[in-house]
């Protein structure tokens, strides 16, 4: 997941608590990894086997969970559950959500579908379109809602985050309009980038990019240059040398 916004100013570097924000955005990944432990029935855990459940180096996972407070026990490592619960409150994830999706096409369909939500302290409370053809259609045990509706809905549900998966071109709108309904963080999935507000945190999801870091590292791994070489060009010592295209006046 990528990071790309327009604000005004420019985003903080760290969180209200002085946790950084590559620290914050690490959380989330902790905490997947503690449930994973949970669920396997490991009830205390070392740095090392946290780091690799996370994918990180084990300084790395002690300095971010210093900011959080100690929660370690010297030889004998951290409590899952104790400091899965306490991740899970740093992040907000013990609260419920309410959110918004915007844009019901493919990818709105799928995170309509998806019912890890739920679980995460999320709460799916509207699915907006703007297309009369979608408006009515039921996923699952909702159906899609007119986008007219937006500034009801945000303030009926008290929602605090919207979910963009429309394509480039009506985005800004759609957030602008969240923004303006009051909804103080977005998550999107639009091939844009958007503008904010200050006070207002946004999320893009890139999955082309995801992908071009992935062939950039397919590349180096493989040694491969990537584009093959440019094959010399005949020295030209003036016009009459260039190749005829399509012909001309007089051919």
């Amino acid at each position: 997941m990528t990071r790309a916004s327009s604000r005004r100013p420019g985003p903080p570097t760290r969180t209200e608590r002085g946790i950084p924000e590559a620290t914050v955005a690490r959380l989330p990944v902790y905490l997947r990894a503690l449930t994973a432990l949970s669920d396997s029935g490991i009830a205390t855990a070392s740095s090392e086997d946290l780091a690799t459940a996370a994918g990180v180096n084990s300084a790395k996972l002690r300095k971010d969970l210093s900011y959080l407070g100690s929660y370690g026990t010297r030889g004998v490592g951290y409590d899952v559950e104790y400091l899965r619960y306490q991740i899970a409150r740093e992040i907000g994830v013990t609260q419920d959500w309410a959110v918004v999706i915007v844009g019901i096409g493919n990818l709105g369909h799928a995170l309509a579908n998806y019912s890890g939500f739920g679980t995460r302290g999320f709460r799916i409370v509207a699915l907006l379109d703007a297309d009369p053809k979608l408006v009515g259609e039921r996923i699952g045990d909702m159906e899609v809602r007119d986008f007219a509706e937006l500034e009801d809905i945000v303030k009926a549900d008290r929602v605090s985050i919207g979910v963009i998966t429309t394509p480039a071109g009506p985005a800004q709108e759609v957030c602008d309009r969240l923004v303006a309904a009051g909804v103080t963080s977005i998550l999107n999935f639009a091939p844009v980038v958007l503008s904010v507000p200050n006070g207002v945190d946004i999320r893009k999801v890139d999955l082309s990019i995801e992908l071009q870091i992935l062939a950039y590292h397919e590349q180096r791994k493989s040694g491969e240059a990537a584009l093959p070489e440019v094959p010399e060009l005949p020295a030209m010592n003036g016009l009459t040398d260039l190749p005829s295209v399509g012909g001309g006046v007089g051919a």
